[in-house]
């Protein structure tokens, strides 16, 4: 990956977190952003409920990495390394949230392009839950 194309890489608002954000707020439910005081920095925080969402895409997070037998072209072994990482970040993270009594939520990006409804309503039934 060149820098060109590095610096095109968002961290956040990228376009499923945006789509997911929008529902949210569309369906009266109010949230903070990336706060960087709940661990991990979840995409959307509820902070009175406790509820950490986040939008993993599946290049990034390794969307059925294990199971699938893909090898990457060039530069395999620092790739494999960070989705590796990535996925063992993503189960840590959670692991801490939910330790400390918070609802975790994640969604990958297919999901929320493909079943946004379904995915407020995960939203929406924790919320109210609590």
């Amino acid at each position: 990956m060149d820098s060109k194309t590095a610096k095109k890489i968002k961290s956040k608002d990228t376009k499923i977190e945006l789509l997911l954000g929008k529902a949210l707020w569309h369906n009266g439910m109010r949230y903070r952003k990336n706060d960087k005081t709940v661990f991990g920095k979840p995409d959307f925080v509820f902070k009175r409920k406790k509820i950490a969402v986040f939008c993993d895409s599946e290049f990034w997070h390794g969307y059925n990495y294990l199971v699938k037998d893909e090898r990457f072209k060039t530069n395999a072994e620092f790739w494999e390394k960070k989705i590796l990482r990535n996925i063992e970040r993503d189960n840590e993270v959670t692991e801490k949230l939910k330790k400390d009594g918070w609802i975790v939520l994640r969604f990958w990006g297919t999901e929320i392009q493909k079943e946004l409804d379904m995915c407020v309503e995960k939203v929406r039934e924790a919320y109210e839950g609590r």
